[in-house]
């Protein structure tokens, strides 16, 4: 009992490439590790930009089959968690194609003004807290809003915290494309902001 739980303990403090060498070689609890971290983050990931929960499940489910049978490609000169993300984009977007839900044109924004997501407080007052939930609540509206590919581009960045290169590696775009598509997506939400009534954005 004693081994087994030092065994847990090991898998838990294990470094994602340590988890997938274990997975490789046949210890399944190596890859059940892997799911245990990244399953919620892929989940709310996927979730978002669908804006289907039952769907965002079955996608996720999908993204973790790929991401099994697939081990033996990945190469660990690239963080694990950005070819996870690419691999859940990539599935996201097979099955917006496949569902025909609407990616709209991206090229007709215009190119001034920016915008910034994070918000954030020390120790919240209720009343602060409140307007914090009501202000996520209106960027969480915002973002549904946009264009797909815009509102995969703006989750990335500023849900999931990925850089701007680790961006062009899950879509595959070039570093100079994710520059201006983020600047026209952030451009696009200052504009609905605008339209809320909410001014200096």
């Amino acid at each position: 009992m004693a081994i087994q739980i030092l065994a847990m303990e090991n898998i838990k403090t294990s470094t994602d490439i340590e988890l997938i060498a274990n997975a490789i070689s046949g210890r399944e609890d190596g890859f059940e590790e892997l799911v245990r971290r990244y399953q919620r983050p892929i989940t709310g990931y996927v979730y978002r930009m669908l804006s289907d929960y039952e769907a965002a499940l079955d996608v996720t489910q999908e993204v973790f089959i790929k991401v099994y049978n697939s081990l033996e490609k990945y190469s660990s000169d690239y963080k694990f968690s950005t070819w996870l993300y690419r691999i859940a984009h990539n599935a996201a977007i097979d099955y917006m194609r496949r569902n025909s839900v609407n990616q709209q044109s991206l090229e007709t924004e215009s190119e001034d003004g920016a915008y910034e997501l994070q918000i954030e407080s020390p120790r919240p007052t209720p009343e602060q807290e409140r307007e914090r939930t009501e202000w996520r609540n209106e960027i969480e509206a915002v973002v549904n809003c946009l264009p797909a590919t815009y509102r995969d581009l703006i989750l990335l960045r500023h849900s999931q915290d990925m850089s701007y290169d680790e961006i062009a590696e899950i879509t595959n775009l070039p570093l100079g494309t994710v520059k201006n598509r983020l600047f026209r997506a952030r451009e696009m939400m200052r504009e609905m902001f605008i339209d809320r009534g909410f001014t200096g954005i």
